[in-house]
């Protein structure tokens, strides 16, 4: 019987590579819902070859011009936050894929795992905003995460050759984005069109400008610390610019054991799909002869200070990492649209972070304040600053 899938996110480059695993392999999913925002020219053609029971779109204009494109092939369509939680939970979903970028996945991914469902995590802020209560309600309602960042993924199937307990560190690897080798001075006058021109993965803007930052491995880590029940000491992060070694972990008698593959999101999606199975892959085989050489750097931690902002946002704990993800996505957009230079991201982060005590978070309402605060006050902060 084939798999039911519900897609937080299916327009987004995480949703599209989905559907394209799920299309090579029809015999094994069924598409129940699609979620997405208002690219609704995109979705309806998702929708007519799909076929899915319902979807969610941002708001009701969206709605709106996607009847209009759909006609009598029009599936239920619901709206917003909440109706893209009720399409997760309500269509009879084996496997939610969040796929959604930013904070505005929490509320429908909460959800599948308050729901008892298998989440296939690609949406990193929820873990890094909400890890605590997101793990939580994993364990109290029997639910199941299965990582599809690539550097989680391969975390989790090296995992499989050794117990936690036998586990000494994780180590993520980094492919150190368009800047890797730049100081921080040469980093002041880079532009946003340099930002996007990633060396090996082709992804979204903001996860895009993520990975320029650092900020994408500092959430990671974040993320791989409630994933795997670790402390953020025992998270390393190395910068590997072949990007075939997705990430790796040192066990306690010394051995390191790697995941390798294809620079193609792809595997870990199909892997999160058809776990614990392995199938036959949708990807090309990594040639190790033609690839001819690994090489591994430590991060440049003054050059890029968004990695220390997040090991220090996940040893404040509290809501401390909820504000720093949605500073980040503040900073980010105001970078994008040339408002503030590359080095005022973390500057802008640390302000945010600064700017009020780290509070304790106990239910999910507490981690929507924060990350509406931490929004308000970056905001507050970009309209201080002089014109560029």
């Amino acid at each position: 019987m084939p798999q039911r899938l519900v897609i937080l996110g299916s327009t987004g480059s995480i949703g599209r590579q989905t559907l394209d695993v799920v299309s090579r392999k029809p015999e094994g999913f069924e598409v129940a819902g699609l979620v997405a925002g208002r690219r609704t020219d995109l979705l309806a053609e998702q929708i007519k070859r799909f076929r899915p029971v319902a979807v969610s779109v941002a708001d009701d204009a969206a709605a709106a011009d996607l009847r209009a494109r759909l006609g009598a092939e029009a599936p239920e369509i619901r709206v917003g936050g909440n109706g893209a939680a009720e399409v997760a939970v309500g269509c009879g979903a084996d496997i939610v894929v969040a796929a959604i970028v930013g904070a505005a996945g929490l509320v429908p991914t909460f959800a599948a795992a308050t729901a008892g469902l298998v989440v296939a995590l690609a949406n990193k802020e929820t873990l890094v905003a909400a890890g605590e209560l997101m793990v939580r309600a994993v364990k109290d309602n029997g639910a199941r995460l299965l990582p599809v960042d690539s550097e989680h993924n391969a975390i989790h199937q090296c995992l499989r050759s050794g117990t936690r307990g036998e586990v000494r560190r994780l180590i993520l690897t980094a492919s150190g984005g368009p800047f890797r080798g730049r100081t921080r001075a040469e980093l002041a006058s880079v532009t946003a069109d340099e930002a996007l021109r990633h060396p090996t993965w082709r992804m979204g803007p903001k996860v895009t400008i993520d990975s320029a930052t650092l900020m994408n491995k500092g959430l990671e880590v974040i993320e791989a610390r409630w994933l795997f029940d670790v402390p953020g000491s025992s998270i390393d992060v190395l910068v590997h610019p072949q990007s075939a070694v997705h990430s790796m972990v040192e066990f306690k008698d010394g051995s390191i054991i790697a995941q390798l593959g294809a620079a193609d999101m792809r595997h870990p999606i199909q892997y999160a799909l058809t776990w614990p199975e392995r199938l036959e892959g949708v990807v090309a085989r990594l040639d190790l002869a033609a690839l001819g050489s690994l090489t591994f750097e430590r991060p440049d931690r003054d050059a890029f200070r968004c990695l220390d902002l997040a090991y220090h946002a996940l040893a404040a704990g509290g809501d401390a990492p909820a504000r720093l993800n949605a500073a980040n996505e503040v900073a980010v957009r105001a970078f994008l649209d040339g408002r503030i230079g590359f080095l005022d991201i973390p500057e802008l982060l640390q302000r945010v972070l600064e700017s009020e005590p780290t509070n304790p978070i106990v239910e999910l309402e507490d981690v929507l304040s924060a990350d509406r605060r931490a929004r308000e006050a970056a905001r507050a902060i970009l309209a201080a600053l002089p014109s560029r």
